[in-house]
């Protein structure tokens, strides 16, 4: 991660390009994101990186390229990141929180004065997955006219990264909230939603017509509440403590 001395969202937030197909597409976005001051940006599986064609199109933004973090899977990616939003343009079966351009780049702005904050981006023709969009905390849309809602992958990240530098500039302005204890980043999440899962078999509590269903909801709770280190070791130290009785 870029700092430059003191946690702010520009240097905090981490730009997430997921299974990018056109190496173009990657330079437009060093681009799009050095346009806004954000300087971090990280590649899950590219299918060309590095790429003559993605210099070319990054323009002065080449080191943005230079220092791009690769990764194999979007877990690693974004496993030390107390917030996880992810860009969707589908309905889900079950419904999930979904915001705005401009209020995902407010709740970006507020994880980050405690860490590492992510914007995921999918795959050109399919975006995320259902499992990718199931490890962010919240969705991202865009609303764009239904009769011709398509959007270039590197178009859509400059209007993120806009509203990101919008919620920067207007940071100095307001009186900010904190917390006395860090928020628990996607892995510590990860890991205590596991360990629920766990003990909801030992205790035979899933419903045995649609189990997965009910941990969905449960992952989406956790997720959505913005658990922070404490809780978690909380919930952990009691789902532990119950096992340990059963046995």
């Amino acid at each position: 991660m870029h700092m430059d001395g003191k946690n702010n969202l520009l240097n905090s937030v981490k730009v997430v390009l997921v299974g990018t197909t056109h190496p173009g597409n990657i330079g437009a976005t060093a681009r799009a994101i050095k346009n806004m001051g954000i300087l971090n940006l990280a590649l899950v599986q590219p299918k060309e990186f590095p790429s003559d064609v993605a210099t070319f199109r990054s323009k002065a933004a080449k080191d943005i390229l230079e220092n791009a973090e690769v990764y194999e899977s979007l877990k690693d990616a974004v496993s030390k990141c107390e917030l996880v939003v992810g860009t969707s343009a589908r309905d889900r079966t079950i419904p999930w929180p979904v915001l705005s351009p401009r209020e995902a780049a407010e709740e970006m702005h507020k994880s980050s004065l405690n860490g590492e904050v992510a914007i995921v981006f999918g795959r050109e023709d399919r975006g995320l997955t259902n499992e990718e969009l199931g490890m962010c905390n919240l969705h991202v849309h865009i609303p764009s006219d239904p009769e011709y809602s398509s959007l270039n992958l590197s178009q859509a990240v400059q209007i993120l990264a806009y509203e990101i530098r919008l919620a920067y500039l207007k940071e100095n302005e307001r009186n900010e909230d904190y917390w006395d204890v860090d928020l628990a980043n996607n892995e510590q999440t990860e890991r205590l939603i596991n360990h629920m899962d766990e003990l909801m078999q030992e205790v035979n509590f899933y419903d045995s017509e649609n189990p997965r269903k009910l941990l969905v909801r449960v992952r989406r709770f956790f997720k959505r509440s913005k658990i922070d280190v404490m809780e978690a070791n909380i919930f952990r130290g009691f789902f532990a403590t119950i096992q340990k009785k059963l046995k």
